[in-house]
């Protein structure tokens, strides 16, 4: 019996216990966003901090501007060194009357399919994964007195208001992370029995843009014709970002975009990802991003740009004849390697500006942006990985795109220099962020059994 054998029998064997301490961790209250819980946040990283410290490795709290960092070490130098990041944060719980069972009461149910999972706020995110990784831990010092390579664990808790303050933490103690390589477990499955590695995240630039014509509100039967209206001059001007075939029409905008390998691509297709099961759930029916370009690509590998609120002029109930001075949009872009979110931004604006009209001006507002990330398909770990987690699920591992942003993993890139891994354990009916929150438990053991695999393959 291998090593690893002898460690993927302690965590059965130590399954029942591994609930139990999770759901000591569940019953904690965590939630970020509110100033009334910041006693129960300090209380969720000593709880972890001690957790970790209990399976030999050096733990403790590290302070920022907010809530406080939980950094912990094992091993000796930094050669093949791993960080595993995870946050220890919390959703509110409202609608709280939606809930079936207090929040912060975990519980096993039985769900209407057969299959049995945890039921708590936090339970999938984020608490349930960080401890799959966490478990793994304890049982390889149980059998080995050590873990199989050197690690370092980052638990913060902000990251369900935005990370705020991880940045410049990261910044100032760059040196304690000594790792070369991210691990992040805040991602999912593709499906209940696949498990899948998220290789590329798409990055986001969010900016308002406020379009003025006149000094001040005009009346509509008084002014309408000869004057200005920045309604139809913003509509006119986002109307132009796509071409007929969905394709955003910003100069120099695909610059620097390059395909995934076909191989990739050939695996997606198989993924049987069609507007019929995609869509047709949310009432829709046909694509409307680039033509040529499948419903997963769209999603995995190719940039979007979006309306997401526009405004101006009198909006309430009744009639009221008006031309507005003003007119306002939200616009979001969702970037892909090789697009530089400052570029994008300059070009947009550029974009705006060079279709105003006479007597008319624009201003923007950067609310926020951060670039995509990509791990190199070439990447050693990488492989090394999906190895490990086809070997426990029976199932070959994925590799696959998301369409959403995960900024966390774009300042390793950015700050520390690390590559990341995204694996998760999650599933799509989680519920997360949602009353009755869950956590399957089979993906809660299993998941502990795929991080012992891929410390195994990673040291080797």
């Amino acid at each position: 019996m291998t090593v690893l054998d002898q460690v993927l029998d302690r965590i059965d064997a130590d399954l029942a216990a591994s609930h139990e301490r999770l759901f000591a961790f569940l019953r904690i209250p965590s939630i970020s966003t509110d100033p009334a819980h910041a006693a129960d946040c300090r209380a969720a990283a000593a709880h972890l901090a001690a957790d970790l410290q209990g399976i030999g490795i050096a733990a403790s709290l590290s302070e920022t501007a907010g809530h406080p960092v939980v950094l912990g070490r094992s091993g000796d130098g930094d050669a093949g060194r791993v960080l595993f990041y995870g946050h220890y944060d919390v959703q509110p719980v409202d609608p709280l009357d939606l809930w079936e069972s207090p929040p912060f009461e975990p519980r096993i149910v039985t769900l209407p399919d057969g299959r049995k999972a945890i039921v708590a706020r936090g339970a999938s995110d984020d608490k349930g994964q960080v401890m799959t990784f966490v478990e793994a831990c304890r049982a390889f010092v149980a059998v080995t007195g050590k873990l199989p390579l050197p690690v370092t664990i980052l638990i913060e808790g902000e990251e369900e208001c935005g990370s705020k303050s991880l940045p410049a933490w990261i910044t100032q103690n760059r040196a304690a992370l000594g790792a070369s390589l991210a691990l992040v477990c805040d991602t999912g499955m593709w499906d209940a029995a696949t498990p899948a590695i998220t290789t590329a995240l798409r990055g986001l630039l969010y900016e308002e843009v406020e379009i003025t014509a006149s000094n001040r509100d005009l009346h509509s039967g008084l002014f309408g014709g000869p004057a200005r209206n920045p309604i139809r001059v913003l509509t006119n001007i986002l109307g132009g970002l796509h071409d007929d075939d969905g394709r955003i029409t910003i100069p120099g905008f695909y610059d620097g975009i390059t395909d995934p390998p076909a191989d990739v691509l050939a695996a997606w297709r198989k993924l049987d990802l069609t507007p019929e099961n995609f869509l047709k759930p949310v009432g829709l029916s046909e694509p409307a991003g680039e033509r040529g370009r499948s419903v997963i690509e769209q999603l995995f590998s190719r940039p979007a740009a979006d309306i997401n609120g526009i405004w101006g002029g009198y909006t309430g109930a009744g009639s009221k004849t008006v031309i507005p001075s003003k007119a306002f949009a939200k616009v979001s872009f969702r970037l892909v390697a090789g697009q530089d979110p400052d570029t994008i931004r300059q070009a947009f604006r550029a974009f705006v500006r060079a279709r105003l009209p006479s007597d008319c001006s624009a201003t923007f507002e950067d609310h926020t942006g951060a670039p995509a990330v990509a791990v190199p398909w070439d990447l050693p770990q990488l492989a090394a990985a999906r190895r490990a987690l086809t070997d426990e699920w029976g199932r070959d591992a994925l590799l696959v795109g998301s369409g959403a942003s995960i900024p966390i993993v774009a300042d390793f890139k950015r700050l520390v220099g690390m590559d990341t891994l995204l694996i998760g354990f999650a599933l799509d009916d989680d519920r997360i962020h949602s009353p009755n929150e869950k956590y399957d438990l089979r993906s809660f053991h299993k998941g502990i059994r795929s991080w012992a695999r891929v410390l195994a393959a990673l040291a080797a």
